[in-house]
């Protein structure tokens, strides 16, 4: 199966702005035979603590991605804002080109560091979705940063999609840990940045499709790009035969250490 990311600079809680900028390059996607296209977190308007106001715009939103994935014949994931109680929520929607919405993600961990936790709740389920013989899990940006995570649902996924709002001053650390998880589970992950500056801080995208020796299959940086590649489940569970690295983890014993 061919994927895509697309890496683009972000309108700043503009979502009418970005559906703009999106459509052409989810159309290139197209043309360049992807079946599955990631959007970067919070698309739409931009990593904006103003919840409420990002929220607002979530209906509007997931009717972009879904009229996406019907007229593109994709299936088209992107983060927004979306309602709810106490808070809203940093989530990922994932639609297929019937209309359906066969992945719905809310972000794990929320970014303390820029406040996050004040303004987003926390999701607390990791579903997987079966694309094209695929299987895919998302997370969202920070979560990248615990590998724990990706761990536990590592057995039942071929694909990790980690769209992301990832600040150029720790491209280094985007770039590594993108790479590590794909090396320690063993499979693909597509992680997809933005561009551009929001508050002021720059964003380089560094959005790169990852095998799972962690080899970059398709890479993008600093620019405008539509990152494509291709996934391979039988390849997956191939690397995972020839070197069983995961039936030497000792569960049972970590958690007592």
């Amino acid at each position: 199966m061919k994927v895509a990311g697309i890496q683009f600079d972000l309108a700043w809680e503009q979502p009418e702005e970005n559906f703009r900028r999106a459509a052409p390059l989810l159309e290139r996607a197209q043309a360049a035979g992807a079946e599955l296209v990631l959007l970067p977190e919070m698309f739409a308007t931009g990593f904006s603590m103003d919840a409420a106001k990002c929220a607002a715009a979530a209906a509007a939103t997931r009717t972009f991605l879904r009229e996406a994935a019907l007229r593109l014949r994709l299936h088209v994931a992107g983060g927004h804002a979306e309602p709810g109680v106490p808070r809203p929520f940093n989530a990922l929607s994932l639609f297929a080109p019937d209309g359906g919405e066969p992945l719905h993600y809310r972000k794990i961990h929320p970014f303390s560091l820029a406040g996050e936790e004040r303004a987003y709740g926390g999701g607390d389920t990791l579903p997987t979705a079966t694309i094209g013989g695929v299987r895919v899990t998302a997370v969202i940006c920070y979560d990248l940063r615990f590998p724990e995570l990706f761990r536990a649902a590592a057995g039942r996924t071929d694909l990790f999609l980690v769209p992301a709002n990832w600040p150029e001053k720790r491209r280094h650390a985007w770039r590594t840990l993108l790479a590590a998880r794909a090396i320690e589970n063993q499979c693909f992950v597509l992680g997809v940045n933005r561009i551009g500056v929001a508050g002021g801080e720059p964003h380089a995208g560094d959005s790169a499709l990852l095998d799972p020796f962690g080899e970059a299959r398709a890479a993008a940086s600093q620019a405008e790009a539509v990152v494509v590649g291709a996934v391979d489940a039988a390849e997956v569970a191939g690397v995972r035969e020839r070197f069983p690295f995961r039936k030497d983890s000792r569960t049972e014993l970590y958690g007592r250490l």
